[in-house]
């Protein structure tokens, strides 16, 4: 419960549009240093949800938030909200950096026109394992959206995105 307390009373609530899109821009570089053939991902894809340190907390209930930035054509177009929840065996904390690539025009638009779009229920996503050595672009073949998560700091293995709920978030305030 204290660590639930500490990531949703964390400063990843109050970010401003300047902070998620300078995070976001620290995630870019690091998605091409780290992902083989990330600039032919980055050049397939339709729309790019890059989600800077996802903060995750858990001690036999967990919790998942982070915030981030929509990107179309390399240019921010909107901000959104990731939130999860799981109950089980877990403990601990980490933080790691998700994109999450939209290789179809159909499942950006989905995406984008949903009021919640939740991983797993609106859209699977295909989740592309960085570092195992295997060329991306070969992996994601005919996938309408895959995801990215690396650069992870902490202490729980679990790369999963089934169940994150996606709210876009108004950042005009």
């Amino acid at each position: 419960i204290l660590i639930l307390g500490f990531l949703f009373t964390g400063q990843s609530f109050g970010k401003t549009a300047k902070e998620i899109d300078a995070s976001a821009d620290a995630v870019m570089d690091r998605f091409y240093k780290q992902v083989k053939d990330a600039k032919e991902v980055v050049k397939r894809a339709k729309g790019m949800l890059i989600l800077p340190s996802v903060k995750k907390g858990a001690l036999i209930v967990g919790g998942e938030y982070g915030k981030g930035a929509m990107r179309i054509g390399g240019k921010t177009v909107d901000y959104y909200r990731m939130i999860s929840a799981s109950v089980g065996f877990q403990i601990g904390g980490q933080a790691k950096d998700v994109i999450i690539a939209f290789m179809s025009s159909d499942a950006l638009k989905n995406f984008r026109n949903s009021k919640g779009w939740e991983a797993g229920v609106d859209g699977n996503v295909a989740l592309i394992t960085v570092g195992a050595g295997e060329s991306a672009t070969t992996t994601i073949g005919d996938k309408p959206i895959v995801g990215f998560v690396f650069d992870v700091k902490g202490l729980i293995a679990d790369m999963s995105l089934k169940g994150a709920k996606f709210t876009k978030l108004d950042m005009s305030k």
